[in-house]
């Protein structure tokens, strides 16, 4: 078996004189505890030594890399070539890989091989002779110190590091932008209080403050390409009546100058925001269509890198930006958050309360296999995350219409959730359920009422009211006499009933009424009668 050893210097092929003792791997170090021990286990075959440090980068770099530099495929060409029925034990299984490959050579990586390499490395002074410490210690200090100049020089994660600078700066100038504004509304409103009421826009505010200065001036200043018509004229008129206070020009001059300062740093966060939206299309495309730029560098500047946040998984993603709320809730054994810095992503948002927690969950699922193929995928489009982003808002609407089930058929089915289209419907006002006015004509619904009465009325047996026996043939007469008026007083009732559609309920009221009043004329007739008699 040969055995490939990359240093600083050059690249050693040893060839292992002993292969039984690789077997032993818990007590291969004592056969290097000494020079004289080592020479009897492994013998250098052939070392072939850089002839500068730009060389050795580049070995080195191709090393790291998992590639075959020109001076390692010259060494196994000219060496291993010749015993190419012998085994190439290497440090590096990815390199054997290509090795193996490219030349057609069988690699070997094992724990054995790799507690040999770090046995080799301390005694390495011994085995490969011609080389002196010192020297040695020299080229491992250059090439380390090169190296270190082209991983800095040539860092994938370098590019987090603008995400990272951007959007903290984003936050900084948020939180300067409020302190100056506010300071800039409380300063002016000494002076003219009640434009502070009347644009509520800060930037606009600022602007219309930068323009008119004194409020005097109000009344002769053009504000139409900052202000609506409206809101002008409104601030032109609180302008007259103004409760301010007066103010000197040195302090209308250092409040415009603040304002000037306002809409500088405005316009800078403005395009600081277009800076950090194309960054995070272009190193974290799929990222940003799951959860959106400002979360999405959220999650890389709290991790530190995009590569560091690929390697947390997912139930950390989603409550990361929540640590204090995790830990406290752990120590006092209460429910844990369920939700950090994904709580601002649009998904989770536009949510109910009740399912916030179940779609940041599957949100942050789909966003940590959307990370590790930003960081570690060799694609740069959003293939994949446009299509989690629409399995996840299929997923909502499921969850907001669960409980809605289908009117027809069984009833326990649920209702089907359609592939989601938007239209936009305009529905039109419907006027006809203002007015209580009947849309048919009077004559026409009259008849129907009518019809429909007599067909609900039902049959009721007349009860005849015994009459008193003691009544004189002088009462019976005139109760015929009351009873022809009655019938016609009926006729002229139905045709009022015809002309005002009358309820049949009014009809008995009126009716019971009649005859009360009657009874009470015959019961006073009676009675003068009896009188008279008496007389």
């Amino acid at each position: 078996m040969l055995v490939l050893f990359e240093t600083a210097a050059g690249y050693a092929i040893f060839k292992v004189l002993d292969e039984s003792k690789l077997q032993q791997v818990d007590s291969l170090y004592k056969e290097f505890e000494t020079p004289e021990k080592a020479n009897k286990v492994l013998k250098l075959k052939h070392f072939e030594k850089f002839q500068d440090t730009t060389e050795a980068l580049a070995a080195a770099t191709a090393l790291v890399e998992g590639k075959i530099g020109k001076s390692l495929k010259k060494v196994l060409k000219k060496v291993v070539a010749k015993e190419a029925h012998e085994q190439l034990a290497i440090s590096d299984a990815k390199l054997g890989g290509v090795i193996k490959e490219k030349l057609d050579l069988s690699c070997v990586h094992s724990p054995a091989v790799a507690e040999l390499m770090r046995c080799i490395r301390g005694q390495m002074e011994s085995l490969i002779t011609g080389l002196p410490p010192r020297e040695i210690s020299a080229m491992s200090l250059g090439l380390a110190h090169s190296l270190s100049r082209y991983k800095l020089k040539f860092s994938p994660d370098k590019v987090d590091t603008m995400i990272v600078q951007a959007i903290s700066l984003l936050d900084d100038l948020d939180k300067e932008l409020n302190n100056y504004i506010m300071r800039c509304r409380e300063w002016y409103g000494w002076h003219f209080p009640e434009l502070g009421k009347i644009i509520t826009d800060n930037l606009a505010y600022c602007k219309t403050v930068n323009k008119i200065g004194d409020r005097t001036n109000v009344a002769g200043s053009d504000l139409s390409d900052i202000l609506p018509e409206e809101i002008e004229a409104e601030v032109k008129l609180a302008a007259e009546i103004s409760m301010g206070t007066e103010v000197s020009e040195q302090d209308i001059g250092n409040i415009r100058h603040l304002c000037d300062q306002v809409i500088e740093i405005s316009d800078y966060r403005i395009q600081l925001y277009d800076y950090l939206k194309n960054r995070m299309m272009a190193i974290a495309p799929n990222l940003t269509v799951m959860v959106g730029e400002l979360v999405g560098a959220r999650l890389i500047s709290h991790a530190g890198s995009l590569l560091n946040l690929a390697k947390h998984p997912a139930s950390t993603v989603q409550i990361l930006g929540a640590e204090k709320a995790l830990f406290r809730a752990l120590k006092t054994r209460k429910d844990t958050p369920k939700y950090g810095l994904i709580y601002h992503a649009s998904l989770v948002g536009q949510t109910t309360a009740k399912n916030k927690g179940k779609i940041s969950r599957m949100l942050a699922a789909k966003a940590s296999l959307a990370i590790r193929y930003d960081a570690l995928g060799e694609d740069t489009n959003a293939e994949m995350g446009v299509e989690n982003r629409a399995k996840l808002e299929a997923r909502l609407r499921q969850l907001e219409e669960k409980g809605i089930r289908r009117i027809s058929g069984t009833g326990k089915a649920m209702a089907k959730a359609d592939k989601y289209q938007h239209k936009s419907e305009v529905k039109m006002y419907d006027p006809s359920g203002d007015s209580t006015i009947p849309s048919t004509s009077k004559k026409r619904k009259f008849e129907e009422v009518e019809e429909e009465e007599e067909a609900e009325e039902p049959v009721t047996p007349v009860v005849k009211l015994k009459k008193p026996k003691k009544e004189s043939v002088a009462e019976e007469q005139e109760a015929e006499a009351a009873e022809t008026p009655k019938k016609k007083k009926k006729k002229k009732d139905k045709k009022a009933d015809d002309e005002t559609e009358e309820p049949k309920e009014e009809e008995e009221a009126v009716a019971v009424t009649e005859s009360t009043e009657k009874k009470k004329k015959k019961k006073k007739k009676k009675a003068k009668e009896e009188e008279e008699d008496d007389d």
